[in-house]
């Protein structure tokens, strides 16, 4: 039995799980310690300047995930194909039918709907500075996911089940994120920040290329950000 998906690209595998490359324990510590990191500088920064506040947010993950690779940036991303841009494309538009169908359900229930509560005091700086934010975010994904994904598969030698059990904990995790109980409900950012993710986790599973679900999630809040710019504009 194949250790891939049947949707997987076989010519490319995921890598530090089965010590492809090798990351130390103390490595991984460092690594998973940038997230709180990476918040807590752009919580700081984003005051005063949105677009630095997001270069540092990605900058403070992709310096020492790189250097913990050496430098090797083919392990996480390589130069998109026209079918996997169109890929992210599918997935943008798949994302945006979901959380609207899931946002009709929640309102059906009287629930706010984190699509539209989480986008108040917008400008185009910020727009702008979803370029580096959105890398910073799926960073924010991919690390966990990595660490997750070697923990398992450390213990069962089982590759399918490394990537389920570590997609689960990343996506609710991510939507934890999101969570501000005076904005939306708790079940509402599970549901649509949280397992919506699945598809730039898809994307990025299939092709083992961080650029897929960048380009899903840099459309994604590009199109709902420059929405709501136009709308309050």
């Amino acid at each position: 039995m194949s250790e891939f998906f049947k949707f997987e690209d076989t010519s490319r595998d995921i890598p530090y799980y089965r010590h492809n490359p090798k990351i130390s324990k103390i490595a991984w510590i460092i690594l998973l310690l940038t997230v709180p990191i990476s918040f807590l500088v752009y919580a700081i920064f984003s005051f005063e300047n949105e677009i630095l506040a997001s270069i540092l947010f990605a900058l403070i993950l992709l310096i020492p995930l790189m250097y913990f690779s050496n430098w090797d940036f083919s392990l996480i991303f390589h130069k998109p194909t026209k079918s996997e841009i169109i890929l992210a494309v599918i997935l943008f538009v798949g994302y945006m039918i979901y959380a609207i169908a899931i946002g009709g359900v929640l309102d059906a229930f009287g629930q706010t709907s984190a699509v539209t509560g989480e986008y108040f005091g917008l400008s185009w700086e910020m727009l702008f500075s979803l370029v580096f934010s959105m890398l910073a975010e799926e960073l924010i994904k991919f690390i966990p996911l990595m660490f997750f994904m070697r923990f398992v598969f450390k213990f069962t030698n089982n590759r399918k089940l490394s990537i389920v059990v570590s997609s689960a904990i990343v996506l609710i995790f991510f939507g934890l994120l999101h969570y501000d109980p005076q904005v939306t409900p708790l079940i509402s950012v599970l549901l649509i920040q949280g397992f919506g993710s699945i598809f730039e986790l898809y994307g990025y599973v299939k092709t083992k290329n961080l650029f897929v679900p960048y380009l899903c999630h840099l459309m994604t809040d590009g199109f709902i950000f420059l929405l709501m710019l136009l709308i309050g504009g």
